[in-house]
């Protein structure tokens, strides 16, 4: 007589073992979506409002240094959704008293609305969505560095994991719209925070990186208080610097206004 069948109390507890093992698994894979929207929650809205002293120090590729310092003010309308912000100019001379201002729309087919207000000639520019990566005045930041790139226009998938962060591979879902074929972000798996992007070409080549240089709890939230802007190709880089960070201000809705950009809020811009 042939013993060599399977009895089904064996096949029952080899059912449950595969099981088990298959929800071992499950569980064990990260949930990409989640991670992607808790580093937007930590990389730009921290608190239900803030504000900030900036400074930014360009390094051209000649080591020739260039000085931009400025007021951030942040209100959020929604966590991971729309956003408002303004940014006061206050040194160099020639962009003293120019303002950025930002409406960001997170919905995919929503564009963000940015403005640049120019003192010298009392005017008001609308800075087009197709212009949102390119030099935020003369740094290596980009317009969309400072105001935050939504995280609807990517596809984001798990590249590598490790004890200390997760890295990302995001792939642009409207390609037209930027200059690089996808980029790696890497996610610090204690505050989620972003502290590494690298953006590659079709080609495979690495031409541009953003680094968090130095985070720091404040009020008790954790902080990117330096980080720096590299351009592979020239050797060109911009460091920038947030002192005086503080949050849930309680910075009224009518602030973030055209008007603000003409009179500025002076109570608000002082530490």
């Amino acid at each position: 007589m042939n013993n060599s069948s399977a009895s089904p109390s064996s096949l029952k507890w080899l059912l449950v073992a595969v099981i088990t093992a298959f929800s071992t698994l499950a569980v064990a894979q990260p949930d990409v979506a989640e991670i992607v929207q808790k580093s937007e929650l930590a990389a730009y809205y921290a608190g239900q409002d803030g504000r900030a002293d900036a400074r930014m120090m360009i390094v051209d590729s000649q080591g020739r240094k260039q000085l931009r310092q400025f007021t951030l003010l942040r209100k959020d309308v929604a966590d991971n959704g729309d956003q408002k912000m303004l940014v006061f100019f206050t040194r160099p001379t020639d962009v003293k008293d120019t303002v950025f201002r930002v409406e960001k729309h997170a919905a995919l087919d929503q564009d963000d609305d940015r403005w640049l207000y120019l003192p010298a000639l009392d005017l008001v520019k609308r800075i087009s969505a197709g212009d949102k990566r390119t030099s935020f005045v003369g740094s290596h930041f980009f317009y969309e560095d400072v105001s935050g790139r939504a995280v609807s226009e990517d596809s984001f998938t798990l590249e590598q994991e490790n004890d200390d962060s997760w890295i990302l591979r995001a792939v642009p879902k409207v390609t037209s719209s930027v200059e690089f074929a996808y980029y790696l972000v890497t996610i610090d798996r204690t505050n989620y925070l972003p502290v590494k992007i690298e953006f590659y070409r079709d080609n495979g080549n690495q031409y541009r990186q953003v680094e968090a240089v130095q985070i720091e709890d404040v009020q008790g939230i954790p902080t990117v208080l330096r980080s720096k802007v590299s351009d592979l190709d020239s050797g060109g880089y911009t460091l920038m610097e947030f002192r005086n960070v503080q949050y849930d201000l309680g910075l009224p809705e009518d602030l973030f206004t055209e008007r603000s950009l003409r009179t500025p809020p002076v109570q608000w811009l002082k530490p």
